[in-house]
């Protein structure tokens, strides 16, 4: 027997323009249900739109262009087919009451030629490949391959592709845009110690040349779409994909009092146990922050983003894999009813199993 409750991760929360009924955020989570060409495939506007309860739905990360392609049927949002596409998952999202932004997640050294429409090898920062092997889009395996190091021109028009992606997504009726500079992609890549090491102005000779390519990036976004519709992902010490950041406290301080001032839509922050991301950082970010307590630990159950809040280390609390087994995740709060696991067989893949199967909350006194 369940009993209902309130709570403070239930409670209302305004976010930018949005007016969000919990502070329970689902987080981005890949999932590898696109088509060849990108375009999300059908069942993902079921997935989202059952998740809709949520205070706001964050998507898995996007390709704002082929040349930032990680992965195969990794979604995109480029082409007329892509916002076409993401159209109808915003549409079924809006139509079940929910809200959705969209995270733009360029791979930068992330990738291999078999598993980009262009064939070619990924550019980051520098020429550094991550750890291998890599999965490529047969089911095998191969090993990782040396990624070009991005030319100036370059840099610049992955900025310009990142404008023209957020805009995008907003014509594809997204409430947001998340900037995804955390867990080893390209925004990362430039803020860490072992995947920068260029010689220019965006290198790490100094500090504001270190955080040169993330101001700008964040700035131009938030130009093209306003400020309050924009988020931003940041992961400070993730040693995630073969990372390195010896102490990344001083690195986040100064990127956070750069960007402070836009008056962004939220910081979207995990932790680490190496570096308490949060503690430091939350006196040093006057808007909201959504917390996320899951990287590389246990999946985040209520009673954490609960403590989350009442420490005050945040306003919302992003959970993943708990979304991906409860659709209603929110209502099972509520209710204080156990969480469903998840299906790791069919976690990836095209199919609908293991992503709009499981089964919902059955409302009290019914069989």
């Amino acid at each position: 027997m369940t009993t209902t409750t309130t709570a403070s991760l239930l409670t209302p929360y305004r976010l930018g323009r949005l007016d969000l009924p919990n502070r329970v955020v689902m987080a981005p989570m890949t999932r590898y249900r696109a088509a060849e060409d990108g375009t999300p495939l059908p069942v993902v506007a079921e997935h989202y739109a059952q998740r809709a309860s949520a205070g706001l739905i964050v998507t898995e990360g996007i390709w704002p262009s082929r040349q930032g392609q990680s992965g195969w049927r990794l979604p995109g949002l480029e082409t007329p087919a892509h916002l076409a596409g993401w159209r109808a998952v915003t549409g079924a999202v809006h139509a079940a009451g929910g809200r959705i932004a969209a995270q733009l997640m360029h791979g930068g050294r992330q990738g291999h030629p078999f598993n980009r429409l262009l064939g070619d090898v990924p550019a980051g920062p520098s020429a550094v490949p991550a750890p291998g092997p890599v999965h490529i889009r047969d089911g095998g395996k191969a090993e990782a391959v040396t990624p070009r190091a991005m030319t100036r021109e370059e840099i610049h028009r992955t900025i310009a592709d990142h404008v023209d992606s957020a805009r995008r997504a907003l014509a594809a009726g997204f409430d947001a845009v998340e900037l995804h500079g955390a867990n080893s992609y390209l925004i990362h890549q430039f803020l860490a110690d072992n995947t920068n090491l260029r010689t220019d102005e965006y290198g790490p000779r100094t500090l504001p040349d270190r955080l040169r390519f993330a101001i700008e990036l964040v700035t131009a976004v938030a130009g093209a779409v306003g400020p309050d519709r924009l988020g931003l992902r940041l992961s400070p010490g993730n040693p995630q994909f073969g990372m390195h950041e010896a102490d990344p406290a001083p690195v986040y301080r100064a990127l956070l009092a750069e960007l402070d001032g836009l008056g962004l839509a939220y910081l979207h922050l995990t932790d680490n146990d190496d570096y308490p991301a949060l503690a430091d950082l939350r006196p040093r970010w006057s808007g909201p922050l959504i917390a996320n307590v899951g990287e590389n630990r246990a999946a985040t159950d209520r009673e954490r983003g609960e403590a989350v809040l009442t420490a005050g280390l945040a306003d919302l609390v992003s959970y993943g894999r708990a979304f991906i087994a409860n659709p209603d995740l929110p209502e099972r709060f509520a209710a204080n009813a156990p969480l469903a696991p998840v299906d790791p067989v069919h976690l990836y893949g095209q199919e609908a199993a293991g992503y709009t199967d499981y089964p919902r909350l059955r409302p009290a006194g019914r069989p």
